[in-house]
């Protein structure tokens, strides 16, 4: 795999820099600053009026990192399998497993209650800039300005839920350029509908990760319920009848997590430098880890496969994305761009006198965080992560107990307001199992590593191990603890602060341990490191606005964004690649390969084989601009009907946190006539297709689900 991931990512060094204004089908967009100037210019359209409105309030951020929509009036959602994976794996047994076998509930009453999700619809957005940037005063150090912004954001989001109800927050855009406040309904009754086995839905496996031709039904449908009942949504997207060709312009709207391509190239060159080779180090060796721990028995394999899945993905996405962070042509073109603007800056005696030192400002950030970054990357950064559901759960028992006893504006942002704290409660009190031989095995790999990275005669690494090796130590915290029992955590959190400083349980005393430690790299990490980007960036930023305009896309923040392109294919070593695969594709994908795992064909689709028409198209990509967490966005035509799902990016695109090349950047989906060919012809969930098409005029009837 490694041979086949570093000669693919050889295309990457072709990659053009990105400047900061977009061209082509760049960009991810917020809804309150559309593409519209482009979409007119480069495709003659012109967004009709509520159109904005309709796809964003269609739309869903799930709390597992991904995307959905809504397409049904009855609350449907659709999303990826590996968006759903997480509940999938949840909610499955030994005897049940509902990632390797699917599940499809034909009525209502069989509908399955999900343990601990969250789902998110954007209902509007606020520019708080003004008030955000006046909390900070001339005269400030870098610590007051830390708390200035921290109390200021922390009283508007209080204030905004109080007269809203809804869940709110103040995002950042441009690195501290502008803030915007945006306000969600939050549904927590959600209910699973339809996944179909792992086998279709991760055809190809790792191999075939963020390659193409794909051969993927990585789909997933979810229910929304509120009080008891499915919701009656008013907005939710309908399914293009005929769904999409050659050449159409698509629109992705999705929750894109994170990109730094507006990072200056000293931020840059830390990544390069430190961040990443940390970072990929602990993603190999946690790899290596949970094979080998999945290799021990066939229940491991079931119950650690969920993180393996996980850690793989990560570690081959930030392979592409090191790729370009290590190519020289890349960084000359940043470098190149950065210095222009920076002259033009130069040239201006005002704009000198007001924003030349951005630049500066966040080398500064940068040097102060190389002195710590070992250290506060060892404790998982400022959130102090250990490994394992249990440690995390023992962390937010001690901080949540801890932070409830302030004044809400002095509060840590993810316990500042009674929605967050709703949040950390909907994952601190979930029903779901947790499984012994897996924590341990979590548990021991990151004591491990902390022993690696710090040196094992380091202070606090002696503390937590306790004089005992790393395995050995994690078996007598996850041995020792009771909080495996949700009712001992709920009588930990009601007993409050009183009831955390008596536990003796082994967890609770060791979160108790680090918690100083790790609040205060935290605290140095926002003022040192953080305050002093803001205070860059924002510089930063004016400076491009004055110079670019402002009809610029910011970083993605997993909010709510616009991305467009059009259906098209590509060239790769020489070979023209279609945009479109078909089901005939992927049995003879799977016979080029003696239909051996991971391209062995699941049973229900060799009976099915017949059935189906073999030119149904499959799989297609676009120039759509996406990232990580876009998965589960839908794929919508001009008329904001769904003609996809996007579930992954071509092995081109996985630089695309920091930057973007039409050429051969392309977004993966699944595309919405295999769906429904696939609904009707292998799993006999005809009932489900009549709801999402509309053949059933007006949904599925339901009743009480599990």
């Amino acid at each position: 795999m490694k041979s086949i991931l570093l000669t693919s990512c050889a295309a990457l060094f072709a990659l053009s820099f990105v400047p900061s204004t977009a061209s082509a089908d760049e960009g991810m967009w917020p809804f309150n600053k559309p593409p519209a100037k482009q979409l007119k210019s480069r495709y003659g359209f012109d967004i009709p009026d509520g159109w904005l409105e309709h796809v964003q309030k269609s739309c869903v951020r799930i709390s597992s990192g991904g995307s959905g929509s809504i397409v049904s009036p009855n609350g449907l959602v659709m999303t990826n399998h590996h968006v759903g994976r997480d509940m999938l794996h949840k909610m499955s047994t030994a005897d049940h497993d509902f990632v390797k076998n699917g599940f499809y509930a034909k009525t209502g009453a069989e509908e399955w209650k999900c343990p601990d999700i969250k789902m998110n619809v954007l209902w509007s957005i606020e520019d708080v800039t003004d008030r955000v940037k006046g909390a900070v005063t001339t005269g400030m150090s870098l610590a007051q300005e830390n708390d200035a912004r921290k109390k200021v954001t922390n009283e508007i989001t209080a204030e905004s839920e109080k007269a809203t109800g809804l869940e709110s927050q103040v995002v950042t855009l441009y690195q501290g350029g502008k803030y915007n406040l945006y306000r969600f309904k939050r549904y927590t009754d959600v209910r699973l509908v339809m996944a179909p086995e792992a086998g279709i839905a991760f055809f190809g496996g790792d191999p075939d990760n963020f390659e193409y031709p794909r051969f993927d039904l990585d789909m997933c449908f979810f229910r929304i319920y509120e009080d008891g009942k499915p919701i009656h949504a008013e907005h939710y997207l309908h399914w293009a009848r005929n769904g999409c060709a050659d050449g159409d312009l698509v629109f992705v709207p999705g929750h894109p997590g994170r990109t730094e391509r507006l990072n200056t190239v000293d931020h840059l060159e830390f990544m390069r430098d430190e961040e990443y080779p940390l970072s990929m180090r602990s993603l190999w060796r946690r790899e290596v880890q949970l094979a080998t721990f999945m290799g021990r028995s066939t229940e491991n394999r079931r119950v650690a496969e969920d993180d393996f899945f996980g850690v793989q993905n990560s570690r081959k996405a930030r392979t592409g994305i090191f790729a370009g962070l290590q190519d020289p042509a890349f960084m000359a073109r940043k470098k190149s761009d950065e210095q222009k603007l920076r002259a033009a800056v130069d040239a201006n005696p005002e704009w000198k006198k007001q924003w030349a030192d951005g630049w500066d400002t966040i080398k500064q950030a940068k040097e102060a965080q190389k002195e710590f970054w070992v250290r506060y990357y060892t404790f998982g950064g400022g959130g102090m992560a250990l490994g394992g559901q249990l440690f995390a759960k023992a962390k937010d028992l001690v901080r949540m107990t801890d932070e409830k006893a302030k004044p809400a504006q002095d509060r840590l942002p993810e316990y500042s307001s009674d929605t967050a704290l709703k949040n950390i409660e909907l994952a601190l009190f979930s029903p779901a199992p947790i499984y012994p031989a897996l924590e341990i095995e979590a548990l021991s790999s990151r004591l491990q590593l902390m022993g690696e990275l710090l040196g094992c005669d380091d202070p606090t690494v002696v503390k937590v191990l306790g004089g005992k090796a790393p395995h050995e130590r994690a078996e007598e915290l996850v041995r020792g603890t009771k909080l495996l029992d949700v009712a001992e955590r709920k009588r930990l959190a009601e007993g409050g602060k009183s009831a955390i400083d008596a536990s003796q349980d082994p967890l609770i005393s060791l979160a108790r341990l680090l918690d100083p430690e790790v609040r205060a790299l935290r605290k140095r990490y926002e003022e040192e490191v953080g305050s002093r980007e803001q205070q860059g960036y924002a510089k930063v930023a004016a400076a491009s606005f004055a110079v670019n305009g402002e009809d610029q896309y910011p970083d993605a923040t997993f909010t709510l964004r616009l991305s467009y392109g059009t259906v098209k294919g590509y060239t790769q070593d020489a070979v023209d690649i279609p945009p479109f695969t078909n089901f005939a594709g992927l049995y003879k994908h799977a016979e080029e390969r003696e239909n051996k795992d991971p391209f062995e064909i699941p049973p229900r689709w060799k009976e099915a084989r017949e059935k189906l028409n073999p030119n149904t198209p499959f799989n297609f990509v676009s120039t759509c601009d996406i990232i990580g967490g876009n998965s589960g966005s839908p794929v919508v035509n001009k008329a904001g009907e769904v003609v996809g799902l996007i579930f992954d990016g071509n092995i081109q695109s996985l630089v695309g946190d920091i930057g973007y090349d039409e050429k051969l950047n392309r977004a993966v989906s699944v595309d919405s006539r295999a769906m429904i060919e696939a609904m009707r012809k292998v799993y006999d969930a005809g009932a489900l297709a009549d709801e999402i098409t509309g053949a059933d005029k007006g949904g599925s009837s339901t009743s009480n689900g599990r």
